[in-house]
């Protein structure tokens, strides 16, 4: 069993930046995959990046070249540097876990999610 946690959401002005965190507690993750996915009003869930267990990265194309995903597996924690931000980028993010591909991801184990919202 994997439990996520997430930190770092909040309010932020277009152009502006935020760094999410996310603390795993239970099993070392290690040899899973880590990505964020988010939620914006009114939508569906859409992946935004994720993290093999070795380190690739992979990203859906709305945020490539604005975020950044790193895991640090000795201290359980998995960031989303998020920088350029915009209204569109408003959403719920969730933390996930899984121990199959890291792209396309089927997560197994989901954070409560940290809200984003980027004010115009």
């Amino acid at each position: 069993q994997v439990q996520l946690v997430e930190s770092g959401g909040g309010v932020v002005q277009a152009g502006g930046s935020l760094r999410l965190s996310c603390a795993a507690s239970g099993r070392t993750i290690s040899t899973y995959a880590m990505g964020w996915v988010r939620q914006a009003p009114g939508k569906g869930r859409e992946f935004v990046a994720s993290i093999s267990w070795n380190g690739s990265t992979y990203y859906t194309s709305s945020v490539k070249g604005r975020f950044a995903i790193s895991r640090d597996n000795a201290k359980k924690m998995v960031y989303l540097q998020m920088n350029s931000l915009k209204p569109e980028d408003t959403a719920v993010y969730y933390c996930a876990a899984t121990y199959s591909s890291a792209w396309p991801m089927t997560p197994g184990y989901w954070g409560q999610g940290t809200q984003v919202t980027v004010s115009s």
